[in-house]
């Protein structure tokens, strides 16, 4: 009986590291992958003219926040809303509150006040409009099709608004373009790259939703949970590499266009999509608690900001701070 026993024992070991080891390999393809089709996308785009404005605008943004709408799909289509909704909430208050913290700490930056006004305001309300769609309890197609559809209105607007003007916002978007990686080969490398991309992002989204959902059975929690915390940060590793690369660059102000950016495509794009595709049933938990932390992280982010025009590392400290307390209280919730 000891034996057997014991071989159970180790062969439950055995599938517990396997299960973590598909879920590390998950996160670490969809990184590469975002990585890799925002490198084909960029320089298909410059072999065929297009401007680094626009690049910065579409891009790189989409580029980044591919992870998380293939991982939104994926937990959608295996009837896993908490990872699904969970992805998208949780990812925007990491890259508010631990990516743009991070990024605070290594080098403070000031902040152009006409593009915040702008941006900033578009983030509100689209994070107004994300509270009211998990509080109406699903996020049907009608829901997806008016999130991207003001998607899509803002990045014609912003783009109308730059196209002739030498500003510091539209050098912002530039340095982003800049900032991209680029690639050899002209345009036939650049999308044999985005199309490999792509499917390396697939590819790594099938391994962390059905791992994650595994190792949220094995723990007794909520996917939920794990799509707040482990699907959530991991999704939002481009975000951190390219805020992060910028801050070492010089590039600082870029994080908070990367956060901002990302964030309106997260709620805009990534939930809008999949609601397209297929309605999402929100879990009660993000309703009561969780939704409203990300919008408590989007007006930290304002007051921070209207507060002098710029983010000092004081703040990014808070910010930093805030996200350890809340990832605490999601742990300590969880056991």
């Amino acid at each position: 009986m000891r034996f057997f026993a014991a071989h159970e024992s180790s062969g439950a070991m055995e599938g517990a590291i396997l299960t973590y080891s598909l879920l590390a390999l998950g996160l670490v393809l969809l990184t590469v992958g975002g990585d890799t089709l925002v490198r084909g996308a960029s320089t298909a785009a410059r072999s065929l003219g297009v401007s680094p404005l626009l690049i910065g605008l579409t891009l790189v943004g989409f580029g980044t926040s591919t992870p998380e709408l293939v991982t939104s799909l994926t937990a959608a289509f295996a009837d896993s809303p908490g990872i699904a909704v969970g992805n998208v909430v949780g990812s925007n208050s990491a890259n508010i509150l631990l990516i743009l913290g991070l990024t605070v700490l290594i080098a403070p930056f000031a902040v152009d006040r006409t593009a915040f006004k702008r941006d900033g305001t578009m983030l509100v309300v689209a994070t107004l409009i994300c509270v009211a769609a998990v509080l109406a309890g699903v996020v049907g197609r009608i829901w997806g099709v008016a999130m991207v559809a003001m998607l899509i209105a803002y990045i014609v607007l912003a783009y109308l608004g730059e196209r002739n003007v030498q500003d510091a916002e539209r050098a912002k978007f530039e340095h982003i373009a800049e900032d991209a990686p680029d690639a050899k080969g002209g345009i036939w490398a650049g999308l044999g790259l985005a199309v490999l991309g792509i499917a390396l992002t697939i590819g790594g989204a099938r391994l962390l939703v059905d791992n994650a959902i595994v190792i949220a059975r094995d723990l007794g929690v909520s996917d939920t949970i794990i799509g707040l915390t482990v699907v959530a940060i991991g999704t939002s590793l481009p975000e951190l590499v390219t805020s992060v690369v910028a801050a070492l660059r010089r590039h600082a102000d870029v994080a908070l266009g990367n956060v901002i950016g990302s964030n309106l495509y997260n709620i805009l794009g990534i939930l809008g999509i999949t609601a397209i595709v297929t309605p999402i049933r929100v879990p009660v938990e993000i309703a009561r608690f969780d939704i409203w932390v990300m919008l408590a992280a989007t007006a930290l982010l304002i007051v921070f900001v209207r507060t002098g025009m710029r983010l000092s590392r004081w703040e990014g400290f808070a910010l930093f701070a805030a996200y350890v307390v809340y990832v605490g209280w999601l742990v300590r919730g969880a056991l």
